[in-house]
């Protein structure tokens, strides 16, 4: 807990907790990324200044902020709550980080920037809404090629067998995450897609 009131203190935001009160059958409740698992993303190499990363359901705004802040890489933070969409700009503007734009939108009407190539999910939503999102991102990469990864931390046994199974993705790494936590949870990993075009 230490590192992320750390961190939080250190990019002047207020990101902490879990919140219960929008979740239904597709829509999960927001809980951050832990600070350490983001670090270990930081380091893999795969976000650089140069890249555009494109968080889906970003809540409160950690992801895009604290990755813009530790890669130098720009980030938008797509929210479709209100209230979390209101909070995560309020951080936005709090951080100082000019390279995080935050939008109040509905990832499956999402229209995806043509100049976006690094997508981060932290289980936003269910399966039924992953499939569009996916589709979206593939119509994308084939109407402005270029190299798109997809980042899932802590994925779903659902969430897993729809990516291995979409012929548009190749399975690139597991960036494993298991030693940051007690216990021995196979879901402490991040899965990286590309997206073939």
């Amino acid at each position: 807990m230490r590192m992320e009131s750390f961190w939080d203190e250190k990019l002047h935001i207020s990101t902490c907790g879990r919140l219960d009160y929008q979740e239904d059958k597709v829509h999960f409740p927001y809980e951050p990324t832990p600070y350490c698992v983001l670090e270990r993303l930081a380091e893999s190499g795969y976000i650089g200044k140069n890249d555009i990363l494109l968080d889906y359901g970003c809540g409160k705004g950690r992801v895009p902020v604290f990755l813009s802040y530790q890669t130098g890489c720009h980030s938008i933070g797509i929210e479709y709550d209100k209230a979390l969409a209101a909070h995560a700009k309020d951080n936005q503007s709090h951080s100082g980080m000019i390279t995080v734009s935050i939008e109040k939108a509905d990832a499956e009407k999402y229209t995806i920037p043509p100049d976006v190539n690094r997508c981060y999910f932290f289980n936003p939503f269910g399966e039924q809404i992953l499939r569009g999102v996916l589709d979206r991102i593939c119509t994308s990469c084939y109407e402005s090629p270029r190299e798109i990864l997809l980042f899932f931390y802590y994925p779903n046994e659902e969430h897993v067998a729809l990516l291995m199974t979409k012929p548009e993705l190749m399975f690139v790494d597991e960036i494993d995450c298991s030693d940051l936590f007690q216990g021995n949870d196979r879901r402490e990993r991040i899965l990286v897609f590309e997206v073939l075009v």
